[in-house]
């Protein structure tokens, strides 16, 4: 038992001798803490930049959407887009890859719809009130039926940088629409 018992002491007065960590160890110590550290907030900043970015596109979207319901809602003939306003489309509406620089593929006319509708190019205010450009292209398009189809092309851009495209929608119209 005084064995056991001198034992424990001599344990005990090596662990008390130890004066803790040493400064390598604290450093050490410190860069790992760090490294974790970073790694966090790190993870927490993509992910704050994948959420921005899903919310543009998701906004984007409904813009395209509510754009097409537009379409949706007219007659076959009625889908055209004002010939003065296609004239007056800047150089990013007039060489989307939907014309390939060539505005004449384009349905145009004198157009007496909703605005919305018969702008080609417009700038429109998302729920996140954020600006975005929602570009509009129709054009006429002959299956191998040879039944005439509308293509109507709905581009939402970023509003303050027309180089970032969210959303590319397009849907064809039947002249059976009306």
């Amino acid at each position: 038992m005084r064995r056991a018992l001198a034992e424990m002491s001599r344990v005990r007065d090596r662990a008390r001798s130890e004066g803790g960590f040493g400064l390598v160890e604290m450093l050490l110590a410190m860069l790992m803490l760090n490294i974790g550290l970073l790694a966090v907030v790190a993870a927490f900043s993509s992910g704050i930049v994948s959420l921005n970015k899903a919310s543009r596109v998701t906004t984007a979207a409904v813009l395209a959407d509510q754009q097409m319901e537009g379409y949706r809602a007219l007659t076959y003939a009625a889908i055209r887009l004002d010939q003065t306003a296609v004239d007056g489309t800047d150089l990013k509406y007039r060489n989307d890859p939907v014309l390939g620089g060539d505005t004449t593929s384009l349905i145009t006319d004198a157009c007496s719809g909703p605005p919305d509708e018969c702008n080609p190019s417009r700038v429109a205010t998302g729920a996140d009130q954020k600006s975005y450009r929602v570009d509009t292209y129709i054009q006429q398009i002959t299956p191998t039926d040879g039944e005439p189809l509308k293509k109507v092309t709905i581009v939402v851009r970023d509003g303050s940088n027309l180089a970032v495209t969210f959303v590319r929608q397009a849907s064809t119209f039947h002249s059976s629409t009306g």
